[in-house]
């Protein structure tokens, strides 16, 4: 069990052909979920899962909400990003996470899983603040890159 790397997740690829992931308005929501060591978390992670996920005062579970950047193209490269998230006043240690879309799908909301993020080691915060700090918005940055 482990989280195994950074991936972009085998479903969402699918989905994108298929339409279901909106990252240019405000329709779609995405979240962030934190994770211990112990999760199960990579590529064939299709949606949101609460095993192993972080348990802290001040983290709900199922995490927090994303705000999206847009998306652009550039050098023949889309790219999409988010803005930075901060948990406040916790206690916890995470592995890493998982970013997936909470939009309303036919009915129903759903957990489609997006990517998988390994933060190369235990990270943790002491009542304190815990940030998941998003690279730049650029072609050779961005935290997803389509090429």
């Amino acid at each position: 069990m482990a989280i195994t790397t950074n991936a972009i997740c085998n479903t969402f690829k699918k989905e994108l052909l298929q339409g279901k992931h909106d990252f240019d308005t405000a329709s779609d929501t995405y979240k962030l979920a934190m994770y211990t060591s112990a999760a199960t978390l990579g590529a064939s992670t299709e949606n949101y899962i609460t095993s192993n996920e972080v348990s802290s005062s001040g983290y709900t579970a199922g995490g927090s909400a994303l705000v999206n950047q847009g998306v652009k193209v550039s050098s023949a490269i889309a790219i999409t990003d988010f803005a930075d998230l901060s948990f406040t006043g916790v206690t916890l240690s995470a592995q890493g996470a998982l970013i997936y879309n909470t939009t309303t799908d036919g009915g129903s909301g759903t957990t489609d899983a997006v990517c998988v993020l390994d933060f190369g080691g235990v990270k943790t915060a002491t009542a304190g603040t815990f940030t998941i700090q998003f690279p730049a918005f650029t072609t050779s940055a961005a935290i997803i890159r389509l090429t």
